[in-house]
């Protein structure tokens, strides 16, 4: 039989984790609802409507690279923490915010430096494979500052 002191640390190990996971949660869902605002943003038309209503197969990939990219910071603010959540919760907040505009930054520089407008070939309904150069800078992006976390 497990003494008290036991229990009361086991669980008291066991609320900090749920903690962990809720604010990491959260921030990372805050960092997602950004992103979306900046792909929506860096877009022409309305993001939701592009993908929901119209099934824009350019306009998810795009999204879901940056999703993709932001998890791979939370993940690498996560593992990067040590246990420490106050920092982690920090870091990650921080780094992804930083991930976020590094993904904005290099949409505008693929933009500048290639033919055509970039956003116009992210909402044309026939796929494109810049929109698969655009989001494969994304997700790189997200793993470069997840390293950088470490």
């Amino acid at each position: 039989m497990l003494a008290l002191a036991e229990v009361e640390n086991r669980l008291g190990g066991f609320v900090g984790d749920v903690a962990g996971a809720l604010a990491y949660s959260i921030i990372g869902i805050i960092l997602m609802v950004l992103g979306f605002f900046i792909v929506d943003w860096l877009t022409p038309g309305k993001l939701g409507e592009l993908i929901w209503t119209q099934r824009n197969r350019n306009a998810a990939l795009l999204l879901s690279s940056n999703l993709l990219g932001v998890g791979l910071i939370v993940v690498g603010a996560i593992w990067a923490s040590e246990g420490n959540l106050v920092a982690g919760v920090i870091s990650t907040f921080v780094f992804g915010v930083i991930g976020l505009g590094a993904m904005a930054v290099s949409f505008l520089i693929l933009d500048a430096i290639t033919p055509g407008k970039l956003g116009a070939l992210v909402v044309d309904e026939e796929p494109h494979p810049a929109v698969w150069v655009s989001s494969a800078m994304h997700v790189a992006l997200g793993g470069v500052i997840a390293m950088a976390l470490s």
